[in-house]
């Protein structure tokens, strides 16, 4: 497959994967938003799903202090934000566009018309579209999407690599829908293990979807180390940092048995993996959940490096 090619699917599957991502960081903020303040001072729950968008800033010199009309809007439609489900879901149409030979018919439609049913609700008056009707439209819209690429898609390179753009995307906004909650939203590492504490974890699972998946692999009350075993090691969970790991290197070996030559990105991949493999929820809140999380980005960034240096910049290997 020539490298543009490919280049483009991996690109439309990460805009996809972060579209969706953005508007569970929205419903997480709203969410956390209704909780009671039971610090009786400052909130911060908008500034932290910014930060984790890595979009305070941008946010701040357009439109001021935050507050929630604005950020929905930032987050949802601002076509100047490129992290705006709009700008992701655009730029995910614009990739497929370009190859869309490599498509079939039903991924294109799926992906055309969510496009087109953005567009109207960017017409739409806000006061008439509740947060909880737009993150329930652009996880269905991204579902059917990616349900197309499951039932149509030929198992050929274009499909490693619109594999290998949503579990790389997945894992790193997985990483950071847990940091949002556990590092910026708690008020005070006083209340770790509080009701606050316990509150902010069960909106975490409602926000990834997780709460059946929760009460199937684990028995007894929500605890933060249950949660954080199920959303970085369990295996089992298709947001988990490890499942999204793992399936990144069986992309990778899928595509380096087709050419009968392994790479550098296999390497790296494998070794990510491995650590995940070989790691515990002690270890990982020993270290401390922030700076897990950071270094964990880190590497699955430097993955993605590597991806495109071996396969998607158009260099010989």
């Amino acid at each position: 497959m020539l490298s543009r090619t490919a280049n483009h699917l991996y690109w439309m599957s990460r805009y996809l994967e972060r579209a969706e991502t953005t508007t569970r960081l929205l419903e997480v903020g709203a969410r956390n938003a209704l909780l009671p303040n039971v610090n009786g001072g400052y909130r911060n729950d908008w500034e932290a799903v910014l930060q984790a968008k890595g979009a305070l800033e941008p946010f701040r010199e357009k439109y001021g202090e935050p507050n929630q009309r604005n950020i929905e809007t930032f987050l949802f439609f601002d076509a100047d934000n490129p992290s705006s489900v709009y700008s992701c879901l655009s730029a995910a149409r614009e990739n497929a566009r370009v190859v869309r030979t490599a498509l079939t018919s039903p991924v294109w439609d799926a992906l055309n018309t969510a496009y087109q049913e953005l567009k109207q609700l960017q017409r739409t008056e806000r006061s008439k579209l509740m947060v909880s009707d737009l993150t329930e439209w652009t996880m269905r819209s991204c579902h059917l999407v990616r349900g197309s690429i499951a039932a149509t898609q030929l198992r050929n390179d274009g499909y490693n690599f619109m594999g290998i753009g949503t579990s790389l995307e997945r894992a790193d906004n997985t990483s950071r829908l847990i940091d949002v909650k556990y590092y910026v939203l708690l008020p005070s590492v006083s209340y770790v293990g509080s009701g606050l504490d316990q509150s902010q974890w069960a909106l975490l699972l409602q926000s990834m979807t997780a709460q059946r998946a929760f009460n199937w692999s684990y028995t007894g009350e929500i605890t933060a180390s249950k949660i954080a075993h199920l959303l970085i090691l369990n295996r089992k969970f298709p947001r988990s940092l490890a499942a999204c790991v793992q399936w990144t290197c069986e992309y990778l070996d899928n595509i380096a048995e087709n050419y009968h030559k392994e790479t550098e990105a296999q390497a790296v991949a494998h070794q990510l993996f491995d650590d995940l493999s070989n790691a515990s929820v002690e270890d990982i809140f020993d270290e401390g959940l922030h700076e897990f999380l950071a270094r964990f980005m880190t590497r699955n960034a430097q993955l993605a490096t590597t991806v495109h240096n071996v396969y998607l910049s158009g260099l010989p290997v």
